[in-house]
């Protein structure tokens, strides 16, 4: 009976995200004393080697005709830039949801949300590439 938390198992305590074992509130807002990367602090590695600044670019998606069209604009794009990369198109929605991203389609260049909500056209992907410095 799981309506009211009735008879449902308590969490367990989870491990400390620092090696040595501690958790301060020092530690949490600095890093640990031992002078290890905490889990939830290290960032999500790219996908490659970077082609003029840019690592990997992801199209976020559900798989519907607009998400799919996104992926093909930002293909098109990628080519039209001259560069070397390969578009990836996520559809895993727990890998989605990593993001923060909660309307799609979304872009993500080098670990980075920087469109998401809307389906941006070939010219548009390009100029935001661009615009970001890329």
């Amino acid at each position: 009976m799981a309506l009211f938390h009735f008879g449902k198992k308590k969490e367990e305590k989870k491990a400390p995200a620092c090696c040595c074992g501690t958790e301060t509130q020092a530690e949490k807002t600095a890093g640990c004393s031992c002078g290890a990367a905490r889990a939830e602090e290290s960032p999500k590695t790219c996908c490659g080697s970077p082609v003029n600044g840019i690592c990997c670019i992801k199209v976020l998606g559900a798989g519907c005709k607009s998400c799919h069209e996104q992926y093909e604009n930002a293909k098109a794009a990628v080519k039209a830039m001259g560069l070397n990369l390969e578009v990836e198109y996520i559809t895993d929605m727990e890998k989605v949801m990593g993001y923060g991203v909660m309307s799609m389609p979304a872009i993500v260049v080098n670990e980075k949300v920087v469109s998401m909500g809307k389906v941006l056209k070939a010219a548009d992907v390009e100029r935001l590439l661009r615009k970001l410095g890329y």
